[in-house]
């Protein structure tokens, strides 16, 4: 069912948290994986290291330089876009600078990027992009930006499914919930607030999240397009 092996796979932010889970997954299963980092070198070495995958700084929210990574990648046949920033605070009072760059991390390297990896997608390609949950609630004050951004990988993902589905290529968003990042640590102040809004009170791991992006690449998902699969323990019911 999760058979990826000899495939090659690029994921967009893929040195920590999320991203790290995810390079893991491939490379344990047989994968060839390249990933993109911004700021985490050690880290980005540490998992190259660890998993015999290739790290390459790029800057997710330069489109220039992400899509001379992507086309330096040569045909990728699963594409995984995880950059993202989360930016948080009264949007009165929020720098206007940081949601722009927010926008260009979020929204434009998702677009450009996935676009880019098309090009030379083989057939039968899988394109998946790490949401949140938040594009569909908002518990909350403080992240209007960030549900904003998220929101617009739903609409990304309908459309692409539509223009390359002629090509069998899917292109679905991964949505998680609470998941114990540096970014959202089980740890945290917010942890027993976050808690309370789900049927499953816990944290999700990100190896559970990898999990559900190595099904959606694997030759059973093969119908699956044009899809939000929420992985979020029942934070959004």
């Amino acid at each position: 069912m999760l058979d990826v092996s000899g495939k090659t796979v690029m994921v967009i932010g893929g040195s920590r948290g999320i991203g790290s889970a995810i390079v893991s997954a491939f490379a344990a299963e047989g994968a060839a994986v390249r990933f993109t980092y911004a700021s985490s070198e050690a880290a980005a070495k540490a998992l190259a290291e660890g998993t015999g995958a290739a790290a390459v700084r790029c800057d997710a929210g330069d489109r220039d330089a992400l899509v001379a990574a992507i086309r330096e990648a040569g045909p990728i046949d699963v594409f995984v876009y995880n950059a993202g920033l989360l930016v948080v605070g009264d949007p009165l009072a929020i720098d206007a600078g940081a949601v722009d760059r927010l926008i260009d991390v979020n929204v434009r390297g998702a677009y450009h990027g996935s676009v880019e990896a098309a090009r030379a997608m083989p057939d039968g390609g899988r394109i998946i992009l790490i949401g949140s949950v938040n594009a569909d609630r908002v518990p909350g004050p403080g992240i209007s930006a960030y549900a904003m951004s998220k929101s617009a990988m739903q609409g990304l993902a309908r459309g692409l499914a539509r223009d390359f589905g002629p090509r069998s290529i899917t292109v679905n968003v991964v949505q998680p919930g609470p998941t114990d990042t540096d970014m959202n640590p089980a740890s945290g102040p917010m942890a027993a607030t976050l808690h309370g809004l789900m049927a499953l009170p816990r944290h999700g791991a990100a190896a559970e999240v990898a999990s559900l992006v190595l099904y959606l690449a694997g030759p059973y998902a093969g119908h699956i397009t044009g899809s939000m699969q929420m992985i979020d323990g029942g934070f959004a019911a």
